[in-house]
């Protein structure tokens, strides 16, 4: 089924994929101009809309953008017991249901590492590969995994790690604050994630793209959360960095409180060949200001110091 979207922007269709197990992905897609398919993944918890702006800096970089909602959030069908490895059967579904052989791709937040499992295990389609401030596995040797998170997320961690029940009735509380919120709110209650740089990315437009992507991913629950959560903290990644074998760029930021800085440098030592865009100066959403240096990597290679 394939509508046009008020919603991400007039320029946006959105598409319904079906899966061989007979679920369904559903897609917002900018128009087909010619360029290379390149595959958003969305952090956590989340949702594909994705502001307009950023088909605008994927066409100027030669690309054609595509995300999606996780198995769980917005229009995409539950997948119960995922892992992060299995984004990348998902996204060689869209590819091949758009009519693409190979694609780029990057991932922001817990969408990070859904981007590399694309990278690891689609090494013949996925041709590059990067993550704005991504999480690094739980299980990171060397990595003290919660050290400099805010207290929200030392919540939330610590009741996926106390089992399902508790973190399904944590995160149904925080889903009822996303809908009795305005964006000034939203800031207010996620104050202890927050360093000024990120307050100040948050206002104007940002602030209300994310909060209404954050509803729409919710709007039915939180089962996507949940099993993202699961999937990146008690499941275990299901698949191996060391496999990896196409470029990738990490980009972090200094003054994360959501995914701290150590996060960004333990990835940028285990991916193999990994570049990396280790800001001083950012926290977790002012760093999506650098989209447009990310994609320029994507598209030749380079490294962005260059």
């Amino acid at each position: 089924m394939t509508t046009s979207s008020p919603v991400p922007g007039p320029a946006l269709t959105e598409i319904d994929v079906p899966l061989p197990d007979g679920r369904v992905l559903h897609v917002f897609a900018a128009p087909d101009q010619g360029g290379e398919l390149l595959v958003s993944h969305h952090g956590t918890p989340g949702s594909g809309l994705r502001p307009s702006t950023w088909s605008e800096i994927a066409r100027n970089n030669g690309f054609r953008l595509v995300s999606y909602d996780r198995p769980g959030y917005g229009g995409s069908s539950r997948h119960p017991g995922r892992t992060v490895a299995d984004a990348a059967a998902d996204v060689a579904s869209i590819a091949d249901a758009l009519g693409y052989e190979d694609f780029c791709t990057f991932g922001t937040s817990g969408g990070g590492p859904h981007a590399l499992a694309c990278a690891a295990l689609l090494g013949g389609r996925a041709r590059a590969a990067a993550t704005f401030a991504s999480v690094a596995p739980f299980d990171a040797p060397g990595l003290d995994w919660l050290a400099g998170m805010g207290q929200d997320n030392l919540e939330e961690f610590g009741a996926a790690q106390v089992g399902e029940d508790a973190l399904q009735t944590y995160l149904t509380e925080q889903r009822k604050s996303v809908f009795a919120t305005n964006v000034e709110d939203l800031v207010r209650g996620m104050s202890s994630l927050l360093p000024q740089v990120d307050v100040a990315a948050l206002t104007g437009d940002f602030g209300q793209d994310m909060l209404a992507q954050m509803r729409r991913a919710l709007a039915d629950g939180v089962d996507g959360w949940l099993d993202d959560d699961r999937a990146m903290i008690v499941r275990g990644w299901g698949f191996d960095l060391a496999d990896i074998t196409v470029p990738v760029l990490i980009a972090q930021g200094r003054k994360d409180l959501m995914v701290p800085y150590a996060h960004g440098e333990w990835l940028a030592q285990h991916v193999p060949g990994a570049k990396t865009m280790l800001s001083e100066e950012d926290g977790h959403l002012s760093m999506r200001a650098r989209l447009g240096e990310v994609l320029a990597w994507l598209a030749t290679g380079r490294d962005p110091a260059a």
